[in-house]
Formats: structure tokens, sequence, C-alpha cells
């Protein structure tokens, strides 16, 4: 059963996921204006319904002693999908295990080796637990940030695009709050593209409207309000950014 929270714990989250090492209670309360001690409530409430399940550092294992991430696919077929990543958990080497709800590919596994005959061995005891390895990927680099809608939304707060370049080689990847003025509000996708509003290099791969998160399509509108998330290899323009939000960005 979901928790029912308001805006005022979405801010709280906001910024403990941004930096929860560095911020406190009165950090928050000044950005969110309430008082200290009904963030510290709000937060404890949090962690007590498992909303907030932990705070964990984020680790650059390369470097340490170059050591090597590797991301696996693996299906657990018939079995206890459970039991299985709690068993996979054991193996020296695994620091996250995900369940997938789907038949194929339904645990992703996340392990650090000391050097590829190190990811070898963990891929073994992987799979002499009977656990099928699909596919695998050897992680480069990993970027996190806050989940936007939870974030300010105050214009004179916080500026309309926000993310970070470079995810992949040289492509942008950036969030945008579309506006009222927005060219392509009102419109859908495939309209966008027709009418050159939108260049045919840039992806939106996805769109916050609401309590909604939305894999796009060619008929899906895109809305006053929505947070939309856009792809480009070529690198997101000043003219694509003012396609969603009525002007150019002036982020840095």
């Amino acid at each position: 059963m979901s928790l029912e929270i308001d805006s005022i714990d979405e801010r709280i989250l906001y910024y403990l996921a941004q930096e929860a090492r560095h911020t406190s209670a009165p950090d928050i309360a000044e950005n969110v204006d309430v008082s200290p001690p009904t963030v510290r409530n709000r937060i404890r409430r949090l962690e007590e319904e498992g909303v907030i399940r932990g705070y964990h550092a984020n680790i650059d294992y390369q470097k340490v002693g170059g050591r090597l991430t590797n991301h696996y696919v693996c299906s657990t077929g018939n079995r206890d999908r459970q039991e299985m990543a709690q068993r996979v958990l054991d193996i020296p080497g695994v620091i996250n295990v995900r369940e997938i709800m789907s038949g194929k590919g339904d645990l992703r596994i996340s392990v650090v080796g000391s050097d590829t005959q190190d990811l070898t061995r963990i891929a073994q005891d992987i799979t002499a637990l009977d656990i099928e390895i699909d596919d695998e990927d050897l992680v480069h680099r990993e970027y996190l940030r806050p989940f936007a809608p939870f974030g300010p939304r105050d214009a004179d707060l916080v500026s309309p695009v926000t993310g970070v370049a470079g995810l992949a080689g040289d492509a942008d990847v950036v969030e945008v709050l579309v506006r009222e003025s927005a060219p392509i509000a009102g419109r859908t996708l495939q309209e966008a593209n027709e009418r050159d509003i939108v260049p045919p290099d840039v992806l939106v791969v996805r769109i916050n409207r609401d309590d909604d998160s939305i894999t796009p399509t060619g008929e899906t509108a895109i809305r006053e309000g929505d947070f939309v998330t856009i792809h480009s290899r070529t690198g997101v323009t000043d003219a694509t950014l003012e396609a969603f939000t009525g002007h150019s960005s002036d982020a840095e």
C-alpha cells in the first residue's frame, strides 16, 4: 500500500536525494518554509513508513584500486525470485540486486570485482545458483539526480532546464518544465516533428505529469506543466529548449 505524501514531504525527499549527508533539517526548513522540528518529524515518519529506506554512500569503485563495476541481466526461471535475490546477495562482490516484474530478465545484479578474472568468478557463482545470465555491461560512469517533480516548481527557485550533459558520448540529456508559452504545448510529438518544432534527432524519452510517469509515443500530446526528459546525441540546442519552455536556457 502506497503512502500519501504532500508537497512538503516531496520537497524533503528532493533535498535528501540531492545530498543527504550535508543537508540538515534547518537547511531543508529554510527552503520549504517550515520549522526544523517539522522537517525532523516528517523525515522520521518517512523512515518509519519505509519511504526512506536508508542513506548510502555513492562510491566510485574505479578510484579504489581500479576496481570494475559490472551489471548483469539475469533470469530466475520458475523459482522464487525474492529467495534467489537474497541468495545472490550472499555472493562476495555483489552490491545490489533488483527484482524486475517480468518473466525474462527478472533480476538485475550489480557487482564489483578487482579485475576481469574476479568478475568471471562472480558470474560463475551466479550461474552456480542455476540463474541464467542473459546480458552484461561493464559500467563506465553513473549519474544520479533527485526526482525533479518533487523539487521546487517556482521559476524563481529553479531554472527550467536541469540535467547533465554527456550521458552517452556526445549526447545531452536534459529535463525541462513545459511552459504555457512553449510552441510545443498542446501538440503531439508527431505534430511537433512535422512542423519542425522539434528536430528529428531529439527524442522525448519520458514525461512526468502529476503523479504519472509516461513513456511517450508520437500520439502523446505535450501539456503545460509537464516535466519532459529530452535526449539528443548532437546536443540539445537553445532552439530546442525554446520549443519546450518558450525561451532559451539561461543555465550554464
